[in-house]
């Protein structure tokens, strides 16, 4: 049974762990929030809303190259302190961005932004981990997994509203109060982590990781803004993906490394890392792929669209609170093979959407759909952490936020990259998507999250037991 009070500790631990879920949120809400505003801003600055795409890049390529220093820098000067500092960075540039007068201006502004959401995320996660006994990992799991579902589907309508009803400064106006409690709540509760003042730096490890990882989501980020022309972000992907295959033999055997590869050796974060990302980069594809049907193929008006995408957002919140107590039942083996099967069903669901399907009907897939996202993704980040030693949670915690950042941009190059091939060889255009084109898409991804399945099953039935209240039988 579980207890029915919470003791002092448990009350610190879910307290700090509801702190760093705010500062999370904050961070990847941005990340989606400017989407619906850019043609806003872009008028502010007698420019463009295509020009402002450098602006969502740089945000985003920024935070990829610089989260691998966190771990480094948390370490050296302690975890608290530096997501302390995180928390202003990313708040002061806020201000900066609702100030700025052009392009250029705005796009320093969002790569400070960037830079500080680099050092906000992993870290925090770090601190919360690494204060959370292995019977409370799935209830801290739980709560910081809440921003990776939410942000995706409120981002872009919250940003439209916000931009209609008070004007786009307000986008990161909002996050300086926000900002400000979470860090005065972050000073006085959140637990310091013992760190190491003598650990030397590895220049040569970040360099190669930085334009790794930072070549792969710039190339990414480019395709996602292409027209069909795929050359330079292909060459782009492909020289970050060689360098980032040097950087991981080169960490391998560096003497310090900037971080440790050694949480692949565990089942679990590896199965995790691998199948989740397969998994997270398909459940990304829906908040691209089903706007543009609805828009472009099904006659929806752009208001009517993302008002029903709002019920992937009402799965996601009514399978939240049950996703404990079922994985506590059935184990994660049994969780996530199932789960995803019903994942792969609704994307076959969503290739079969005409003009002539009902809304309540659309609604309803779009709401099993986001019960089932809400799952995946929770089980995934629990099973992840759940064999992780103390000693190795900083390196984990620091991939894990890679990884995840990663997933949103590839989600959506791969959709546009799928939904472009398939154009080409029906012989339509991209300026006269057919539902046909949709429903190709949808099923291609679909196959694509069913070989994933292939990894899952290498599980046992016990994976992750230890941090399981309930033995499943």
């Amino acid at each position: 049974m579980y207890p029915m009070t919470l003791s002092e500790d448990q009350v610190r631990r879910i307290t700090s762990t509801l702190i760093v879920a705010a500062a999370l949120f904050m961070e990847m809400i941005d990340s989606t929030v400017i989407t619906t505003a850019l043609p806003a801003i872009g008028e502010s600055f007698n420019t463009a809303a295509a020009n402002l795409s450098v602006s969502v890049s740089s945000y985003l390529v920024a935070l990829t190259i610089f989260i691998p220093l966190s771990g480094w820098l948390a370490e050296k000067y302690g975890a608290k302190r530096l997501f302390c500092l995180a928390i202003v960075i990313f708040s002061f540039s806020s201000y900066l961005c609702s100030i700025s007068v052009d392009v250029t201006t705005f796009t320093l502004s969002r790569i400070l932004q960037g830079i500080g959401g680099a050092m906000m995320v992993p870290v925090g996660r770090y601190i919360v981990f690494r204060e959370t006994p292995k019977e409370g990992l799935v209830t801290a799991v739980a709560l910081l997994t809440w921003p990776a579902l939410f942000a995706p589907v409120l981002g872009p309508v919250t940003g439209g509203w916000i931009t209609e009803n008070w004007g786009w400064t307000w986008i990161f106006i909002i996050n300086i109060p926000i900002g400000i409690v979470v860090f005065l709540a972050a000073v006085f509760i959140l637990p310091d982590v013992k760190r190491t003042p003598d650990l030397r730096f590895d220049t040569l490890g970040f360099i190669l990781t930085a334009l790794g990882f930072g070549g792969i989501m710039a190339g990414v980020e480019l395709m996602n803004g292409t027209s069909g022309d795929y050359l330079l972000p292909g060459l782009l992907v492909t020289l970050g993906i060689v360098i980032s295959i040097i950087a991981i033999r080169y960490l391998k055997n560096a003497q310090n490394p900037l971080f440790t590869l050694e949480p692949f050796k565990i089942h679990t974060f590896k199965t995790s890392s691998l199948s989740g990302s397969v998994f997270g980069v398909a459940l990304s594809t829906v908040p691209f792929l089903f706007p543009l049907e609805m828009q472009l193929a099904l006659g929806y008006g752009a208001t009517e669209s993302g008002a029903m995408l709002l019920w992937l957002f009402l799965g996601n919140l009514f399978m939240k609170p049950l996703t404990t107590w079922v994985m506590n039942q059935f184990g994660f083996r049994r969780i996530l093979l199932i789960n995803g099967c019903l994942i792969a069903l609704s994307f076959i669901g969503l290739s079969l959407l005409t003009s002539e399907t009902p809304k309540l009907l659309i609604g309803v897939l779009l709401f099993v759909s986001g019960m089932c996202r809400s799952m995946q993704f929770t089980a995934f980040n629990t099973l992840g952490m759940s064999d992780v030693p103390n000693e190795q949670m900083k390196d984990a915690s620091m991939i894990s936020s890679i990884v995840s950042q990663m997933n949103i941009g590839v989600g959506i190059a791969v959709a546009s990259l799928i939904l472009g091939l398939v154009v080409q060889f029906s012989g339509s255009t991209l300026t006269d998507l057919s539902v046909a084109n949709f429903a190709t898409t949808y099923l291609v991804v679909a196959v694509f999250t069913l070989l994933a399945l292939l990894d899952i099953r290498t599980l046992t039935s016990e994976s992750g037991d230890s941090v399981l209240h309930h033995k499943h039988g």
